[in-house]
């Protein structure tokens, strides 16, 4: 375990599985809470997606950086009395099992809160304990459809929904969880209360994307059309040596740099664009004028007029070109780690960057069970024992 981080001094029972949940405890880790992952004998789904390299899954490994996997058969009852042994001890336990899970396994909050009154329990769902999907099973793109994000992301001339191709509603649901529980960390520090935190996905989801998808729905009684009101269009140009680039105007200054940039000073004084407000309005037009003019440019001289005159403006990179681009090399954000077992690792590192803690993402996810032998020997069972729990299939360990 490498001591780092603000954070380094905090035990966290992960009892999570797929994305958000471990991408939460994942960012504990990163900030240096001791994260016990704890996994079924055979391990949980992500160590089987993704691309396998001995023994571990590209999904796995970036979703679990920074913990110890420990394997515990959760249906044998010496497996949960290792695990309330744990929770002794423990600052923090995160769940996302489906409702009533944890109770029938004899750890729900009632019951941990008797093991460990300062216990930060955070309970994880798609939809909450009560309503009609409560007890439902949940993916990404259930989410998207629920909350509105793949009605943002409607074909405009279709009108067809769309998901967004990554799993948004997960890893914000994960971040969300990783701030919650900071917080209450901090309320504990303060206070001395531990708690109960609970987030459902569903609700993660309307909140964030409320400020800009559904902010027209506020004003009660004087609701209008979500759709009108969106600020995004999708700024996606198309050059005329068939590349792609994306380039926008807010401001004034930003839309005097574009019409310069073009050398479209009528743009100025046409009453359609002369205001914020007017280029709102007709954000359409706006926008098929700019495709028209930028299409007239190669990327790197319409880029660099955009860039010259202040427009915010960017290449439209594939996955490929962005571990090359300048400005990701000079932030430092993707790391490369050797190890023995898998070779040499590309990563990005944990995004803050802090003056008096720093962070790093050293420490690859874990083989699964890897780590079982010495964390049960820091709760003082014996070599015998262990070898007992071993044989017994109540742990087992891959090292």
């Amino acid at each position: 375990m490498i001591d780092k981080g603000p954070l380094t001094g905090i035990k966290v029972i992960d009892l999570t599985a797929m994305v958000s949940g471990p991408v939460a405890t994942m960012m504990l880790g990163d900030q240096g809470a001791d994260v016990i992952k704890i996994e079924p004998l055979s391990g949980e789904l992500m160590r089987s997606v993704g691309t396998p390299n001995n023994g571990m899954t590209t999904s796995f490994l970036c979703s679990n950086r920074s913990k110890r996997s420990l394997t515990i058969n959760l249906k044998d009852i010496e497996g949960i009395k290792i695990i309330k042994k744990l929770i002794k001890n423990a600052d923090v336990i995160v769940q996302n099992f489906r409702p009533g899970t944890m109770k029938r396994m004899g750890l729900s909050y009632e019951e941990v809160k008797k093991i460990n009154s300062n216990i930060i329990y955070t309970s994880i769902s798609g939809f909450g304990d009560k309503g009609p999907y409560s007890k439902q099973r949940v993916y990404d793109p259930v989410i998207q459809a629920l909350s509105g994000l793949a009605d943002i992301q409607r074909d405009q001339e279709t009108k067809f929904p769309k998901m967004v191709r990554t799993i948004i509603p997960d890893k914000t649901t994960g971040m969300a969880a990783a701030q919650a529980i900071s917080s209450a960390l901090f309320y504990r520090e303060r206070y001395g209360k531990g708690q109960h935190i609970k987030l459902a996905m569903l609700d993660v989801m309307i909140a964030y994307l409320w400020p800009e998808g559904s902010s027209s729905l506020s004003f009660v009684g004087k609701e209008s059309d979500p759709s009108s009101g969106q600020m995004g269009l999708d700024l996606v140009f198309e050059t005329n040596d068939n590349k792609f680039i994306t380039a926008g105007a807010v401001t004034d200054k930003e839309w005097l740099g574009m019409c310069n940039a073009f050398d479209r000073k009528d743009l100025l004084v046409d009453p359609r664009f002369n205001t914020p407000r007017s280029r709102f309005d007709n954000k359409t037009e706006r926008r098929l004028i700019v495709a028209q003019e930028i299409k007239k440019h190669k990327a790197n001289d319409i880029l660099q007029k955009l860039a010259t005159n202040e427009v915010p403006s960017a290449p439209i990179l594939n996955r490929e070109e962005l571990i090359e681009n300048e400005q990701v090399l000079q932030n430092k954000i993707i790391e490369f780690h050797d190890s023995n077992i898998f070779g040499k690792i590309r990563s990005p590192r944990p995004a803050p960057i802090y003056s008096e803690s720093p962070l790093s993402g050293e420490q690859l996810a874990p083989l699964l069970g890897e780590n079982s032998i010495e964390i049960l020997k820091e709760l003082n069972y014996s070599d015998d024992e262990i070898k007992v729990f071993i044989k017994g299939n109540i742990t087992s360990t891959f090292i």
